[in-house]
This record gives C-alpha cells, sequence and structure tokens, in this order.
C-alpha cells in the first residue's frame, strides 16, 4: 500500500514526508482494519513533521482525522461489521484500568496512545484500529465533511466545555482556524454571543458572515466582558488576550498540545477567581456528543482536497497561513 511516512523531522519546506510502499496491516485482536477513503490534516501532524512536539515512534505516517471502511476484524471485536464506516481520531488507546479511565476521562490517562504519534495515522491506504476508540459516523456528512469534523470539531467541542459557557453566554473565540469554524456553530447553535479575535481580516470577515457579534484582532478589547474564552492560536500571548477579557469567574480554555511561553502578566488579571486551563485531547462521550450534534444542526464544513502524494504541500499551505478551512487527503485506497 501506499504511504507518506515521516522518517525525521525537518521543515516543512523541506518536505519530510517520504512516500513508501507498506505491507497492509494485519488488525491484532480487538483491532479494525479501515480501508482509508479521507484523512484530515492539522496543524498538530505540522508539528510532529517539523519536531516540535517529538515523534514517539519513527517512521510514523501522521494523521489522525480518518475515515474509512472495515475490511477486516480481528479476533473479539462486537459491535461492526465488514463494509461500516468508521471514523479514527486523535485518542488511538488508554490502560482501562487508571482512576482516569474508570471515572470517563481516558483523555487524561497516563498511558493513552495517539494515532499519528504512536501508531501509524492517515496518510496511508489503510490503518488499524482499536474497535473501541473507532467512531461511528452520522450519515449526513460525505467522507470529506466527515474528516473536518474528527479533530478540529471534536476538540472544540471539549473546549467549549472546558470554557464553561452556558447557553446565551458571551464567548470569545481566539483564532479562526479549522477548529473555530467548526466551534462557532455549535456556539451559535447553544444561543451564545460570539467575539472573535484574529489578526487576519478576512478572518474577521468570514467571522461576521457566520454570525459573530464582533470581531477585532487580539490587541481590541471586545466590547463587553466575555464569560469564556477560548484560544486556538498556538501562541503564548493570545492566552493574555483572552485573560484579558474575561469577566470575573470567567475561563480561558486553551486549545493547543503545543504553545510556546506564556509571557509574564500582572496578577489582576488572574484574580476575580478568572480561571485559565488547559484542554487535553478528548474523551470517546465528547466524540460521540459531538458527532450527534453536528449531525442535528447541521454543522457545514469547508474543505481543501489533496491527493496522498501532495500531503507535504498540504502541510505547507496549512503553515502558510492558505488553507480556507480544512485540508483534507483523499487516499488511493478510497
Amino acid at each position: 500500500m501506499k504511504a507518506m511516512s515521516l522518517e525525521k523531522p525537518a521543515p516543512i519546506g523541506d518536505k519530510p514526508l517520504k512516500p513508501s510502499e507498506r505491507p497492509v496491516p494485519e488488525p491484532a485482536a480487538g483491532e479494525l482494519l479501515l480501508r482509508v477513503a479521507t484523512c484530515g490534516v492539522c496543524r498538530t501532524d505540522l508539528q510532529i513533521c517539523e519536531g516540535d512536539i517529538p515523534p514517539r515512534k519513527q517512521p510514523v505516517v501522521p494523521g489522525h482525522q480518518i475515515v474509512g471502511r472495515v475490511e477486516a476484524m480481528g479476533e473479539g471485536v462486537a459491535g461492526w461489521q465488514i463494509g461500516d464506516r468508521a471514523g479514527i481520531g486523535w485518542l488511538a488507546g488508554s490502560c482501562d484500568k487508571c482512576a482516569c479511565c474508570l471515572s470517563g476521562r481516558e483523555n487524561l490517562c497516563a498511558e493513552a496512545r495517539f494515532t499519528g504519534w504512536d501508531r501509524d495515522g492517515g496518510y496511508e491506504e489503510y490503518v488499524t484500529v482499536r474497535a473501541d476508540f473507532a467512531l461511528p459516523l452520522p450519515d449526513g456528512f460525505g467522507d470529506l465533511q466527515a474528516a473536518a469534523l474528527l479533530c478540529g470539531g471534536v476538540i472544540g467541542y471539549r473546549s467549549l466545555k472546558r470554557s464553561g459557557i452556558k447557553p446565551g453566554g458571551r464567548l470569545g473565540l481566539y483564532g479562526f482556524g479549522a477548529s473555530a469554524l467548526l466551534t462557532i456553530q455549535v456556539a451559535l447553535h447553544w444561543g451564545c454571543e460570539v467575539y472573535v479575535c484574529t489578526r487576519s481580516a478576512r478572518e474577521q470577515q468570514r467571522a461576521r458572515r457566520l454570525g459573530a457579534k464582533w470581531t477585532g484582532t487580539y490587541d481590541d478589547l471586545p466590547p463587553l466582558p466575555l464569560d469564556g474564552a477560548i484560544t486556538f492560536a498556538p501562541a503564548g500571548a493570545v492566552v493574555v488576550a483572552a485573560l484579558r477579557a474575561v469577566d470575573r469567574g470567567g475561563t480561558v480554555a486553551i486549545n493547543a498540545i503545543h504553545l510556546d511561553r506564556i509571557p509574564e502578566f500582572p496578577y489582576e488579571l488572574l484574580w476575580w477567581e478568572r480561571n485559565l486551563c488547559s484542554v487535553a485531547n478528548y474523551t470517546r462521550e465528547d466524540a460521540r456528543e459531538f458527532l450527534d450534534l453536528a449531525a442535528k444542526i447541521p454543522i457545514q464544513t469547508e474543505t481543501d482536497l489533496f491527493d496522498l502524494e501532495d500531503a507535504n504541500e498540504a502541510l505547507r499551505r496549512l503553515a502558510a497561513g492558505e488553507i480556507s478551512g480544512a485540508a483534507v487527503i483523499k487516499t488511493g485506497g478510497a
């Protein structure tokens, strides 16, 4: 089968992903083998390829927003059939035994494993997944649209929950890329007032078209204090900007797996029981809730399509801010 493999991290301009031929993997006990149809392209993939997030497996095939069909099943699999459509997200497995797993917080498991980081992901024609971590997908979304939901959408939904925002509340979104495009639709469905801060004038215009009440840059304060905020931009200074905008008792949820240094800021910004929290992965319950909600709203996605052999170019364009929605790779296995 065809794959795009990362042998060694390097700047994306050096095209670190190399085309390779690999044998089709065999599903182990409790696993599914999927024939990959599409795989979304995420900034985390870029950070792994460039070494900002050190690879845990080398070589590794990136990609953790996978849509495919079940081709084979390992021993002991229940609840799936050959030909079923399934999704694979970032969370690939957990120990199932620790206090976090037993309380439904497998996203915090110390032994959690991740797609495209600990095990091969979707920049290839076939991939295996633990059956209990594969995700049933709503019928209302095609393969391209479903791939766009499986990281930015799910983690955006988790971020909304972590921000503590309530229906009708004032929510700030700091950064307006692929994840924020999906998150704003959920927030508006909940009746929230949404305030968007981004450097890009084009993204400000798009946010207003989607229903944002106000837009500005990171240096601008929204006209009213926010009940909660989510930062999508991987820059510590943006976290401080969001903290400055939230009201007493408000929460800033940091949606980033990698963040540069948060600059020093006066304690007064944190006082009055303002909160800073990180967003670490997601739970399977988050994914199921979001996918059901996405079908109900229904969430609208925007995708830029790439062939498998153009994965380096997809990541380059993502790094350059040239992707209008979500980049999605269509494999030869579709």
